[in-house]
């Protein structure tokens, strides 16, 4: 086992457990355009059980009735992870909460100064009580209690920690650090938590969105900072330009911080693809973990290389993440992947013909559909048989 030290004078474990928690049915369905019917996110909320995720943010129930009767068609699951609903700090969002039945809530509200002053229109202490009251309702009504400063990462430490304490002092059993418009880096997200953490001995949360594409950096940096939970969503999806993505905070966990959550992570595809398909919004070929390019080689070199031992370019087993690894010929072939793939396919050929089929492969016009690893054979004896 073991340890790191920071220059923030925290230390923390490597391997160190920590929650996940999914809201790709609240802050994904943000995503402009997006909107999933109660089925879809009861199908949804399924595949992230079957995962393992350890709890599930089901929606913002108070929006609409439909909402309402779509947190609670995932609630009445019954399933492991525990369901959540989003609420701002009024009665009637709690109200629609309870009656979606759902088992806890995130209770969001800024206190940084630009959203005091422009969107709540009050001072930090009637933000602050306002949200105290909200606490002490939910509390009041059995519900898990996660208090979330909504912009956290412009708002300054004296009033972030006030928040907090009051929060904590009226009942609150987890606090959130939101980084709303994705403007932290990693260095001051870990020196945020850290300070947050030396404060206070409570579960905490983070919530990252990827305005600069620091989404999954800042959520990792909490982690090493000691955070408790972390907000993912599948494929990234969110607000503006999405959330820390579900498929690369796990794996990132799992392959380079030693954090074994668990999780059938061999179901992360299928997931993927699932919500891709109720979203409208593709996947990135090249997208990290699930895109169609993350196993997928072209380059003679590294063709050549992953048939003799696959780790050489790929830093983990493809079937790990539901992946399968895809070699494809084109005009960056090479001579040696070539021949070994052919030979490996029962095709043992001259040099002469495997230089003439590489020739023909890198002679394939542009846009020219690349030949797959299952079309090779065909290619290669279409070649020679055109060449007698």
């Amino acid at each position: 086992m073991r340890y790191f030290t920071s220059p923030y004078n925290f230390v923390y474990r490597e391997n160190r457990k920590v929650k996940i928690y999914d809201t790709t049915l609240r802050d994904g369905e943000q995503t402009p355009g997006v909107k999933f019917t109660k089925e879809q996110k009861v199908e949804i909320a399924r595949k992230l059980d079957e995962v393992g995720i350890h709890e599930i943010e089901a929606g913002f129930p108070v929006i609409s009735s439909y909402d309402e009767e779509a947190v609670k068609a995932v609630v009445m699951e019954r399933l492991n992870a525990r369901i959540l609903a989003l609420c701002r700090p009024k009665q009637k969002d709690i109200d629609a909460a309870l009656r979606a039945e759902v088992e806890g809530v995130i209770i969001f509200l800024a206190v940084s100064d630009l959203h005091l002053k422009y969107k709540l229109k009050m001072d930090l202490k009637n933000a602050i009580d306002m949200a105290l009251w909200a606490v002490e309702y939910a509390k009041d009504h059995g519900l898990f209690v996660q208090l979330t400063a909504e912009d956290a990462t412009r708002t300054t430490l004296d009033s972030l920690l006030s928040l907090y304490k009051a929060a904590i002092d009226h009942g609150a059993e987890r606090i959130g650090i939101a980084d709303t418009a994705g403007c932290i880096r990693p260095k001051g997200m870990a020196y945020l938590v850290g300070q947050i953490r030396r404060n206070f001995d409570i579960e905490m949360s983070v919530h990252c969105h990827n305005d600069f594409g620091l989404a999954v950096a800042n959520s990792l940096a909490a982690y090493e900072a000691g955070i408790d939970a972390i907000s993912v969503s599948v494929n990234g999806l969110g607000e503006r330009c999405g959330n820390a993505a579900l498929e690369e905070v796990v794996m990132c966990l799992y392959a380079l911080y030693g954090v074994d959550l668990n999780f059938r992570i061999e179901k992360l595809r299928d997931l993927s693809l699932l919500v891709s398909k109720f979203s409208g919004i593709p996947i990135p070929v090249n997208k990290a973990i699930v895109g169609e390019n993350a196993f997928r080689h072209e380059s003679g070199i590294h063709v050549a290389a992953v048939l003799k031992h696959p780790f050489t370019y790929e830093p983990y087993d493809p079937q790990l993440v539901g992946q399968e690894r895809k070699l494809v010929f084109g005009r960056h072939s090479g001579t040696e992947g070539v021949k070994e793939k052919l030979l490996s396919s029962g095709l043992n050929l001259s040099d002469e013909e495997i230089a003439e089929i590489v020739r023909r492969l890198k002679s394939l016009p542009i846009g020219h559909k690349i030949i797959e690893n299952s079309e090779l054979i065909d290619f290669a004896k279409k070649v020679l048989e055109e060449k007698k």
